[in-house]
């Protein structure tokens, strides 16, 4: 039903495509992977009508084009989900559906009932819970993600394109959405399905594409390949030669969480965490995981419970206050909440510090300081002055690590550390949490990547429903007890 065929994409100073060719079949998933900047966004730019290719040309249903423009690929019934969600916050779920083909009544105004019954029947059929007449701004960004998916259903794509459809989604809403995607393409649907999760890919690809530098490596079938060979392809070695956490010593508690509760959302939660310990903590998306995370890191006000850190008793009322104690987080929503996307990436990194400092700023040890952690990190930049929104996605992970790795923090809160990232980087925002922990300091890590979660963490908590319902040693952790915990049978 489709082909790119031959696709070269030059930028000032980088070719993003090289001569690249891919194809489509009716009731396939051709999965495309490879690192940060191999050239998959450019490629999909390029069938949604936001990029022009320079060389190439494109084959929809035996017909050929030199490019496509956005309305054309909306009237091809191309529907692209990017991983940056593209809503309007004002509207309501099913506004936002329905936005460009409202339904209307025989006076011609917008019939909000039946637009709210229609998108309360594709959600059913996706097996999530979102209210069709919640303001968009209210979602999370699990949901928000999720109604994407919905808006393209709705459309009745021949063609759906999802960019990290899963970034921000917990096991049960990933099961729905393989199942979906499987019912689509049982109906004659195309897939290209772009995801940095290589169990995703090999579980529901038919065929999976590797692009490296802008070039294709390889294009394998369903059962001719394996995630070792992938990341081989990928990153230009052997999965083997990838980070694996080492056993590291863990001394004395040093951190009780004790009845913490907020509403439904937190309920009378209690755990400890020794120095050096990575203490994971699973869930369901919408379980209560962040909310947790927002009331000890004093983002969000707790009702109930207590916090002792290094036997002092603290109450931290806002994020300056839990940072003046010794308590940093990397957020979920890197762009929402983590960045200053017109900044550069020095006032980035250094913004904490300088908001701790009450002395005046000294621009050259800012610069030595930001270029000494750029370089310890292996942060990939032109200059420290670049606005961080024209970095990679991997490296702007990093940049936030190295704004709190600086701080002499005691306990470190990771939310979704590697949403986002390409293997490579993954390796990396592993290893920096290893080393964290090596110099003892304490670690949170919420992760819906139960392969992450199991191999980082030392012990993992299971919240359900807003209650911590188990706590799991390292040694009896397995992904089936993890999902009879997070669903509760």
């Amino acid at each position: 039903m489709l082909t790119l065929d031959r696709i070269t994409k030059d930028f000032p100073g980088t070719r993003a495509l090289d001569d690249v060719t891919f194809d489509l079949y009716a009731g396939e998933v051709h999965c495309l992977v490879g690192e940060n900047g191999a050239g998959k966004s450019t490629l999909i730019k390029i069938l949604s009508g936001a990029e022009k290719p320079d060389k190439g040309e494109l084959i929809l249903f035996g017909k050929s084009y030199s490019q496509f423009t956005t309305s054309q690929a909306i009237n091809f019934k191309i529907a692209t989900i990017y991983q940056e969600v593209d809503l309007v916050d004002s509207l309501t779920v099913a506004d936002n559906v329905f936005l460009g083909g409202e339904l209307r009544n025989m006076f011609g105004i917008i019939d909000q009932k039946r637009q709210e019954i229609s998108a309360a029947e594709i959600m059913e059929r996706l097996k999530i819970k979102i209210s069709p007449a919640v303001l968009v701004a209210d979602l999370s960004p699990a949901d928000r993600q999720i109604l994407q998916i919905v808006k393209a259903i709705h459309r009745d794509a021949k063609i759906m394109v999802m960019d990290e459809p899963t970034s921000s989604l917990g096991f049960e809403e990933t099961r729905a959405l393989m199942d979906l995607i499987r019912e689509l393409t049982s109906e004659g649907i195309g897939i290209i399905y772009i995801s940095h999760y290589l169990q995703e890919v090999t579980e529901i690809g038919d065929r999976i594409t590797v692009l490296k530098d802008g070039k294709l490596v390889n294009t394998y079938k369903k059962s001719t390949f394996s995630t070792k060979t992938l990341i081989r392809d990928m990153v230009g070695r052997n999965a083997d030669e990838f980070f694996y956490k080492e056993e590291i010593p863990i001394k004395e508690e040093a951190l009780n969480v004790n009845h913490y509760s907020k509403g439904d959302r937190v309920q009378d939660v209690s755990f400890t965490v020794r120095e050096g310990e990575i203490f994971g903590i699973g869930g369901i998306v919408g379980s209560g995981r962040s909310e947790l995370a927002a009331l000890i890191f004093g983002a969000d006000k707790k009702e109930d419970g207590e916090l002792i850190l290094k036997g002092r008793k603290i109450t931290p009322s806002n994020p300056k206050q839990a940072i003046r104690h010794g308590i940093c987080m990397i957020t979920e929503d890197r762009k929402e909440t983590g960045l200053f996307l017109d900044r550069p990436v020095v006032e980035n990194i250094e913004i904490v510090n300088n908001e701790l400092n009450t002395f005046l700023i000294n621009l050259s040890t800012e610069k030595n300081h930001v270029s000494g952690i750029v370089e310890s990190l292996n942060i990939y930049l032109s200059s420290i002055k670049q606005d961080i929104d024209s970095v990679s996605g991997g490296n702007q992970q990093k940049c936030i690590l190295g704004r709190w790795l600086t701080t002499n923090a005691d306990l470190f809160i990771f939310d979704e550390p590697t949403k986002g990232v390409d293997v490579g980087a993954k390796q990396e925002v592993y290893k920096i949490i290893s080393n964290l922990s090596k110099q003892g300091k304490m670690i949170i890590l919420i992760s819906s990547d139960m392969p992450e979660l199991i191999s980082m963490s030392d012990r993992i908590g299971v919240i359900r429903e807003g209650a911590m319902v188990s706590i799991m040693s390292k040694s009896e952790v397995t992904e089936q007890k993890l999902i009879k915990e997070y669903l509760g049978y």
